[in-house]
């Protein structure tokens, strides 16, 4: 027994101090597993997702009351959270110019009177032009290639008439290119107005819907809208070419209460959290979502008038918010950037403009996570736009698995979707920028449900359980990407490879 003993005793004080140890390292252990669920009480994401998702914000459109509410609750938000503003009030103020369309547009050709669903004023003031109308082909003049459509043809005081285009085999690209070059050219020849003749295959309805809706850019010298009458005339039976070149003399009447251009601020909503490590807090994650949404319907049904917006993307800027009230609490080892972008809707212009106009250096924002997204038709996964595209992919599958979500690629190429949201903005730049979106295994009828409809509310059709998951698995994405010692960059042979390495100096 006691030879026994004395083997055995040996072994029981090293386990005993195992024990001893492992305790020691237990309120660590257990604190790295359950941060991010201790870190968000439910009752936060769902109290954000119902604000931002309500009808009083009439669907945060750019430039309106409800968009500029939305940017002050963000910022509310940030102050409350001890997030360190770098502007006096978290605010980035982007100047827009909102291009109305005319609420009046007629065309009397000889005697033929215009059906108002034929015509697009593209640009315009307000005018009444009664003049005769002469043709000039396609309106091209090339002093290099030696084309003068305009050749004998005196077009001083005239409504011009062309074809739309360039010649008989004109892609879109080229058909949208020629418009200013042929518009320039009317002008200098003395022509009071421009009617290009429309017969393309696209549909003359949507690209009427495209052009002339409610605009909304960048105000800046090269964004402003042209005084001189322009328009396109819808003519896919080629009734008014026709009507034109048979006429030796033939008179038009324009008359058009002209686009109205109105200045509008909106605001991206920035804030910083400074990193915990003295070397790696010198460069930045920046984590971003778009707040804006489409406002309402112009022709509204009889249920609802109002797209609110819910899941895309009151859903990412809730995560965003949530993001910021637990790194605020408990910062990662990298510095942190939160951009809540205006603009998304109407072309990514707030990012745009935050990529231009950045308020800490580009080349120290090591990457880029963007969260916004269509909707969900699976909340078993994550769906990450370009997973396959950084060297973050790991930290994101792994992050993504402590909540019990799978993080899966794009899964709808076809949509072009890394292109669609404001990550692309700061990959332009060589950021590299996935987008983390709710799960979808595919753009199918679940999706276009509520994908820009007036049902994507956040009421009893939201998942916010879900929600809850899915800003978790986002937070804890950023922390792993935040401490991780060696920066995430793009994968080599991608088409943003090349300017990342410009970007970093490598």
């Amino acid at each position: 027994m006691r030879f026994i003993f004395r083997l055995i005793t040996p072994t029981l004080v090293f386990m005993r101090f195992i024990v001893l140890f492992l305790l020691a390292l237990a309120p660590s252990l257990l604190s790295a597993q359950l941060l991010p669920e201790f870190s968000l009480p439910s009752v936060e994401p769902s109290a954000h997702m119902k604000f931002l998702a309500a009808d009083e914000l009439q669907g945060r459109m750019t430039g309106e009351h409800g968009n500029n509410v939305a940017a002050r609750y963000i910022a509310t938000q940030f102050q409350r959270y001890g997030v360190k503003p770098l502007t006096p009030n978290y605010f980035q103020p982007i100047p827009f110019i909102r291009r109305l369309p005319p609420k009046m547009l007629s065309l009397t050709l000889g005697k033929r009177t215009i059906a108002s669903e034929d015509l697009l004023l593209l640009t315009g003031d307000s005018v009444w032009i009664s003049a005769p109308v002469v043709f000039v082909g396609f309106g091209i003049v090339d002093s290099i290639g030696g084309r003068d459509d305009y050749n004998g043809i005196d077009a001083r005081g005239k409504i011009v008439v062309a074809q739309v285009g360039t010649s008989e085999e004109d892609t879109p690209r080229m058909l949208f290119g020629a418009f200013e070059q042929k518009q320039e050219v009317a002008k200098a020849k003395g022509a009071l107005a421009l009617i290009e003749l429309y017969r393309f295959p696209f549909p003359f309805a949507q690209l009427k819907r495209f052009f002339g809706e409610v605009r909304l850019a960048i105000d800046d010298s090269t964004e402003r809208t042209s005084s001189f009458p322009h328009l396109l005339l819808n003519d896919s039976e080629a009734e008014f070419r026709t009507l034109v070149r048979s006429k030796k003399k033939l008179s038009g009447v324009l008359q058009t209460d002209g686009y109205a251009v109105q200045k509008v601020i909106s605001n991206n909503v920035i804030g910083m959290i400074e990193g915990t490590d003295s070397k790696l807090k010198e460069e930045f994650v920046l984590l971003s979502a778009h707040y804006d949404h489409i406002g309402t319907s112009a022709t509204p049904n009889s249920t609802d008038s109002i797209y609110n917006g819910a899941r895309d993307n009151a859903m990412g800027t809730t995560s965003l918010l949530c993001a910021a009230r637990v790194f605020s609490e408990s910062p990662p080892k990298r510095s942190l950037l939160l951009l809540a972008c205006t603009g998304e809707e109407v072309g990514l212009l707030g990012s745009k403009y935050y990529a231009e106009h950045p308020l800490v250096p580009l080349h120290k924002t090591v990457f880029n996570l963007n969260v916004d997204g269509a909707g969900y038709n699976d909340t078993s996964i994550v769906t990450i736009i370009g997973l396959e595209r950084t060297t973050a992919k790991q930290d994101i599958l792994e992050a993504c698995k402590v909540f019990g979500l799978t993080a899966v690629d794009d899964p709808a190429p076809e949509q072009n979707l890394f292109e669609r949201s404001d990550n692309v903005s700061f990959a332009r730049k060589g950021v590299p920028a996935p987008t983390f979106s709710p799960g979808f295994r595919a753009f199918d009828e679940a999706i276009k449900k509520f994908y820009h409809q007036t049902t994507d509310q956040a009421d009893e059709n939201f998942d916010f359980a879900y929600l809850h998951r899915f800003a978790k698995a986002f937070i804890h994405t950023a922390r792993r990407i935040a401490d991780n010692p060696t920066p995430p960059r793009w994968k080599s042979g991608d088409k943003y490879e090349p300017i990342g390495k410009k970007l970093y100096g490598k």
